[in-house]
Protein backbone atom coordinates (compact mmCIF):
# COMPACT_ATOMS: atom_id res chain seq x y z
CA UNK A 1 0.00 0.00 0.00
CA UNK A 2 1.35 3.40 -0.92
CA UNK A 3 2.05 6.77 0.88
CA UNK A 4 -1.47 8.02 -0.90
CA UNK A 5 -3.17 4.93 0.17
CA UNK A 6 -2.43 5.81 3.54
CA UNK A 7 -3.00 9.66 3.53
CA UNK A 8 -6.86 9.23 2.47
CA UNK A 9 -7.00 6.50 5.43
CA UNK A 10 -5.47 9.01 8.32
CA UNK A 11 -7.65 11.77 6.44
CA UNK A 12 -10.80 9.37 6.81
CA UNK A 13 -9.67 8.80 10.74
CA UNK A 14 -9.03 12.56 11.45
CA UNK A 15 -12.51 13.82 8.99
CA UNK A 16 -14.49 11.26 11.29
CA UNK A 17 -13.23 12.78 14.39
CA UNK A 18 -13.63 15.74 13.59
CA UNK A 19 -17.52 15.25 12.86
CA UNK A 20 -18.12 13.39 16.02
CA UNK A 21 -17.04 16.07 18.00
CA UNK A 22 -18.93 18.64 16.13
CA UNK A 23 -22.33 16.37 16.68
CA UNK A 24 -21.24 16.57 20.34
CA UNK A 25 -20.81 19.80 21.07
CA UNK A 26 -23.81 20.85 19.26
CA UNK A 27 -25.74 18.50 20.90
CA UNK A 28 -24.22 19.48 24.63
CA UNK A 29 -25.34 23.59 23.50
CA UNK A 30 -28.87 22.10 21.87
CA UNK A 31 -30.34 20.44 24.78
CA UNK A 32 -28.60 22.54 27.58
CA UNK A 33 -31.35 23.18 30.09
CA UNK A 34 -30.38 26.73 31.89
CA UNK A 35 -31.20 26.84 35.24
CA UNK A 36 -34.49 29.20 36.88
CA UNK A 37 -33.82 31.99 38.54
CA UNK A 38 -36.35 31.46 40.32
CA UNK A 39 -37.56 27.53 41.82
CA UNK A 40 -41.08 27.27 40.49
CA UNK A 41 -42.05 25.15 43.50
CA UNK A 42 -40.67 24.84 46.50
CA UNK A 43 -40.55 21.50 48.76
CA UNK A 44 -41.37 22.52 52.43
CA UNK A 45 -37.99 21.17 54.36
CA UNK A 46 -35.96 20.32 51.81
CA UNK A 47 -32.62 22.33 51.66
CA UNK A 48 -29.98 22.67 48.82
CA UNK A 49 -26.95 22.08 50.39
CA UNK A 50 -23.38 20.99 49.86
CA UNK A 51 -22.77 17.45 49.83
CA UNK A 52 -20.12 18.13 52.92
CA UNK A 53 -22.22 14.97 55.24
CA UNK A 54 -23.50 17.10 57.57
CA UNK A 55 -27.41 18.76 58.14
CA UNK A 56 -27.92 22.27 57.19
CA UNK A 57 -27.42 24.81 59.90
CA UNK A 58 -30.72 25.76 61.11
CA UNK A 59 -32.12 29.17 60.67
CA UNK A 60 -31.37 31.49 64.00
CA UNK A 61 -34.34 31.57 66.07
CA UNK A 62 -35.15 33.71 69.19
CA UNK A 63 -35.46 31.26 72.07
CA UNK A 64 -38.89 30.69 74.29
CA UNK A 65 -39.46 32.17 77.55
CA UNK A 66 -39.32 29.32 79.55
CA UNK A 67 -40.87 31.12 82.45
CA UNK A 68 -44.24 31.76 80.33
CA UNK A 69 -44.52 29.11 77.80
CA UNK A 70 -43.67 26.42 79.51
CA UNK A 71 -47.04 26.70 82.32
CA UNK A 72 -48.94 27.01 79.31
CA UNK A 73 -47.28 23.76 76.84
CA UNK A 74 -49.30 20.84 77.04
CA UNK A 75 -47.52 17.61 78.60
CA UNK A 76 -50.09 15.19 76.76
CA UNK A 77 -49.16 16.81 73.39
CA UNK A 78 -45.27 16.22 74.52
CA UNK A 79 -46.38 13.04 75.55
CA UNK A 80 -47.40 12.41 72.00
CA UNK A 81 -44.84 13.98 70.16
CA UNK A 82 -42.48 11.92 72.40
CA UNK A 83 -43.72 8.67 70.71
CA UNK A 84 -40.96 10.22 67.71
CA UNK A 85 -38.33 9.95 70.31
CA UNK A 86 -39.15 6.22 71.80
CA UNK A 87 -38.55 4.85 68.00
CA UNK A 88 -35.05 4.72 69.30
CA UNK A 89 -34.95 5.91 73.08
CA UNK A 90 -36.59 4.05 76.37
CA UNK A 91 -38.07 7.22 78.41
CA UNK A 92 -39.61 5.10 81.58
CA UNK A 93 -37.40 5.68 84.77
CA UNK A 94 -34.61 2.82 84.64
CA UNK A 95 -35.26 1.35 80.94
CA UNK A 96 -32.47 -0.06 78.57
CA UNK A 97 -30.30 2.06 76.06
CA UNK A 98 -31.79 1.46 72.48
CA UNK A 99 -30.12 2.71 69.43
CA UNK A 100 -30.04 6.21 71.59
CA UNK A 101 -29.42 6.67 75.46
CA UNK A 102 -32.18 6.16 77.81
CA UNK A 103 -33.70 9.70 78.38
CA UNK A 104 -35.17 9.72 82.00
CA UNK A 105 -34.01 12.81 83.65
CA UNK A 106 -32.50 14.15 80.01
CA UNK A 107 -33.60 18.01 80.93
CA UNK A 108 -30.59 19.19 83.15
CA UNK A 109 -28.48 16.32 82.83
CA UNK A 110 -25.12 16.41 81.44
CA UNK A 111 -24.57 15.63 78.39
CA UNK A 112 -23.34 12.28 76.44
CA UNK A 113 -23.17 10.93 80.51
CA UNK A 114 -25.75 7.75 80.52
CA UNK A 115 -23.92 5.14 82.36
CA UNK A 116 -23.32 1.98 79.44
CA UNK A 117 -23.86 4.11 76.33
CA UNK A 118 -21.17 4.64 73.38
CA UNK A 119 -21.58 8.05 72.24
CA UNK A 120 -19.63 9.32 68.98
CA UNK A 121 -16.73 11.34 69.56
CA UNK A 122 -18.83 14.13 68.61
CA UNK A 123 -21.13 14.06 71.46
CA UNK A 124 -19.03 13.16 73.81
CA UNK A 125 -16.55 16.00 73.07
CA UNK A 126 -18.72 18.49 75.65
CA UNK A 127 -20.43 17.65 78.88
CA UNK A 128 -22.65 20.79 79.58
CA UNK A 129 -25.78 20.22 80.90
CA UNK A 130 -29.09 19.30 78.48
CA UNK A 131 -30.99 23.05 79.11
CA UNK A 132 -33.99 23.90 77.67
CA UNK A 133 -32.32 26.08 75.32
CA UNK A 134 -30.01 23.63 74.51
CA UNK A 135 -32.27 20.95 73.81
CA UNK A 136 -34.63 23.49 72.13
CA UNK A 137 -31.79 24.08 69.53
CA UNK A 138 -30.62 20.27 69.15
CA UNK A 139 -34.16 18.64 68.66
CA UNK A 140 -34.94 21.50 65.65
CA UNK A 141 -31.59 20.20 63.16
CA UNK A 142 -29.37 17.20 65.61
CA UNK A 143 -27.10 16.80 62.65
CA UNK A 144 -26.28 21.15 62.34
CA UNK A 145 -25.79 21.31 66.28
CA UNK A 146 -23.47 18.58 66.82
CA UNK A 147 -22.23 17.58 64.02
CA UNK A 148 -21.13 14.14 63.52
CA UNK A 149 -23.49 12.79 65.89
CA UNK A 150 -24.94 9.33 65.24
CA UNK A 151 -28.45 10.34 65.74
CA UNK A 152 -30.01 10.64 62.77
CA UNK A 153 -33.31 12.00 63.49
CA UNK A 154 -34.29 15.15 61.04
CA UNK A 155 -35.54 17.38 63.22
CA UNK A 156 -38.71 18.95 64.85
CA UNK A 157 -39.26 22.16 62.58
CA UNK A 158 -42.48 23.08 64.88
CA UNK A 159 -41.35 25.29 67.69
CA UNK A 160 -44.75 24.43 69.81
CA UNK A 161 -44.01 20.65 69.19
CA UNK A 162 -40.29 21.57 70.96
CA UNK A 163 -41.91 23.25 73.85
CA UNK A 164 -44.89 20.54 74.61
CA UNK A 165 -42.17 17.52 74.09
CA UNK A 166 -39.59 19.48 76.69
CA UNK A 167 -43.12 20.06 79.07
CA UNK A 168 -43.16 16.26 79.00
CA UNK A 169 -39.96 15.44 79.02
CA UNK A 170 -39.30 17.44 82.30
CA UNK A 171 -41.82 15.41 84.16
CA UNK A 172 -40.16 12.49 83.48
CA UNK A 173 -37.59 13.19 86.40
CA UNK A 174 -37.26 12.11 89.77
CA UNK A 175 -36.44 15.67 90.23
CA UNK A 176 -37.78 17.95 87.33
CA UNK A 177 -35.82 21.13 86.42
CA UNK A 178 -37.15 24.23 87.97
CA UNK A 179 -39.26 26.24 85.64
CA UNK A 180 -37.18 29.82 85.63
CA UNK A 181 -39.29 33.06 85.95
CA UNK A 182 -40.57 34.68 83.69
CA UNK A 183 -38.59 37.36 81.95
CA UNK A 184 -39.71 40.69 82.88
CA UNK A 185 -41.67 42.59 80.71
CA UNK A 186 -40.47 45.28 78.78
CA UNK A 187 -41.32 49.14 79.77
CA UNK A 188 -43.77 50.56 77.13
CA UNK A 189 -42.28 53.22 74.98
CA UNK A 190 -43.59 57.11 76.25
CA UNK A 191 -45.78 58.36 73.99
CA UNK A 192 -44.96 61.92 72.17
CA UNK A 193 -46.15 64.74 74.08
CA UNK A 194 -49.48 66.18 71.81
CA UNK A 195 -48.43 69.81 70.65
CA UNK A 196 -50.08 72.84 72.02
CA UNK A 197 -53.30 73.95 70.58
CA UNK A 198 -52.82 77.20 68.52
CA UNK A 199 -49.03 76.42 68.90
CA UNK A 200 -46.52 76.60 65.19
CA UNK A 201 -43.44 75.15 64.61
CA UNK A 202 -40.43 76.64 65.07
CA UNK A 203 -38.97 78.02 61.98
CA UNK A 204 -35.10 77.66 61.61
CA UNK A 205 -33.29 81.43 61.91
CA UNK A 206 -32.74 82.68 58.17
CA UNK A 207 -28.74 83.21 57.97
CA UNK A 208 -27.24 86.95 57.10
CA UNK A 209 -27.08 88.40 54.19
CA UNK A 210 -23.34 88.74 52.57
Amino acid sequence: MDSWEWNKIAGAVLGTLIFVLVIKFGTEALFEVEKPAKEAYHVEGVVETASTGGGAAPAEEAMPDWGTVLPKASVSDGKTVAIKCEQCHDISKGGPNKIGPELWGIVGRPRATEAGFSYSSAMNSEHAAWTYDALFKYLKSPQAIVPGTKMSFAGLHSADDRINLLAYLRTQSDSPAPIPAPAPAKPAAAPAAPAKPGATPATPPTPPKK
